[in-house]
């Protein structure tokens, strides 16, 4: 007899594509804003599209849901690979910004798709003895995608681009034929919502004053920074820091095989860091999160926030100053920015989920990614092109103490908010 709290096999399919699927985004997306700089694109036209990327990859999930419960998850599974390979395609055979930005478009609209799928999955085949781990391990395997799709598609780009772009949609068409073949629907209760609901119960939590400011807060002081900084520090690292010399520094600590894995040889044969390789705080989410989630949990959630908050700022300043300082901070400042998500990003999430009614926190979530995809979108339309005039003024350097100003502000609002309306009361299991 099975145990009641082992994972059935979709639990493990679904776990597997989430890998690939993070492969092949953070492959295309932690390297784009190096690609259109490569061809010559200005941050202002860079930012543009990143913000509608963002936009869409967040809000699509929405609604995504809504059909997911309606044809189910292996049918919108399909469909969202049937999007992604030819918009990830397109970047094959299209150099023209309005090529690039409708590719870039549709990627997001299928990432947007694909969002919920694999999450609901998780939740559907997990009860109360292993859900904990459940969502540990799908957490951990996001990771681990977006750790290996930029570090991967970082060595193909420094021999073509086009071979990046190939190995992400090979990584979308394994996809489809595990799911195809693999993927079984999980049971589950179908609950038959349409969208004309969830607009309309949407609108009813958007009511609350109160929750429909704590919304805007959070995506105009938390997440268009931390959208800010995924956006630019690819491109600042690989353009504005000595990346031979975070080569010599991964080398002297971890070996020239280790140091290789996130390097390449230029035209000169001088082995320079990839700015995308190093970018992510992936390696770090994967190591410390359960000991950063165990601290932050014996704070109250708003502290904890403003917390994380803060030490994300301070890995922003040694961003800055790995420029004309020692280009090795720039490790320190990727650590130290994901201290402060590992502190900050999941613990909102959870607040939201038990400030909720427990009827209503799928919808309280809902609208909590029109909060990310507000920042999201605001961070490519402000601080991509606030980079490109830094860079005009020779100081690309103050993007991150532009950012650093930015968290600390949020800091303050956040605070004043806590104390002018209050905490929300969470609810009893």
């Amino acid at each position: 007899m099975a145990k009641k709290n082992a994972f059935p096999p979709v639990f493990w399919v679904a776990n597997t594509i989430e890998i690939l699927e993070r492969f092949a985004y953070y492959g295309i997306y932690m390297g784009f804003g190096i690609y259109m700089t490569h061809l010559g694109y200005t941050k202002a036209q860079l930012g543009v599209v990143q913000s509608i990327f963002l936009l869409l990859s967040y809000v699509v999930p929405i609604f995504s849901g809504t059909f997911a419960d309606r044809y189910g998850f292996k049918k919108m599974l399909l469909i969202a690979y049937l999007a992604y390979i030819p918009s990830i395609l397109l970047l094959l055979v299209t150099k023209s910004f309005s090529g690039i930005a409708l590719s870039m478009l549709s990627i997001g609209f299928a990432a947007g798709l694909f969002k919920p799928l694999v999450s609901a999955t998780i939740r559907a085949v997990t009860n109360k003895d292993n859900k904990t781990l459940g969502f540990g391990i799908f957490y951990a395997m996001v990771n681990v995608g977006a750790t290996l799709g930029p570090l991967v598609a970082g060595h193909l780009r420094a021999i073509s681009w086009n071979y990046a772009f190939i190995a992400a949609a090979i990584s979308i068409v394994v996809m489809f034929f595990i799911t195809l073949f693999f993927y079984k629907e999980p049971p589950r209760e179908i609950q038959g919502e349409t969208l004309k609901n969830k607009f309309r119960d949407m609108g009813i939590a958007l009511s609350d004053g109160k929750f429909a400011t704590f919304l805007i807060l959070i995506g105009l002081m938390f997440w268009l920074p931390l959208w800010s900084f995924y956006n630019i520090v690819p491109q600042y690292i690989d353009k504005h820091v000595d990346t031979a010399n975070l080569y010599l520094s991964l080398k002297t600590v971890f070996g020239s095989g280790f140091a290789g894995l996130f390097s390449a040889q230029d035209s000169n044969g001088v082995w320079r860091t990839l700015g995308e390789t190093i970018s992510t705080p992936a390696y770090f989410i994967i190591i410390f999160q359960l000991a950063v989630s165990w601290i932050s949990g014996k704070f109250k959630a708003l502290p904890s926030l403003i917390m994380g908050m803060a030490i994300a700022a301070l890995g922003f300043l040694f961003l800055g100053y790995a420029h004309f300082e020692i280009a090795s901070l720039v490790f320190l400042g990727i650590f130290l920015y994901g201290i402060g998500e590992m502190a900050t990003a999941p613990r909102i999430q959870e607040y939201i989920t038990w400030i909720a009614p427990k009827e209503k926190a799928g919808l309280y979530m809902g609208t909590y990614f029109l909060s990310s995809s507000l920042g999201g979108f605001l961070s490519g339309l402000t601080y991509t092109s606030l980079f490109g005039y830094f860079e005009k003024q020779n100081h690309p350097e103050y993007i991150w103490y532009t950012l650093a100003t930015h968290f600390v502000a949020g800091m303050f609002f956040i605070y004043l908010f806590s104390k002018t309306l209050g905490e929300f009361k969470e609810h009893e299991a």
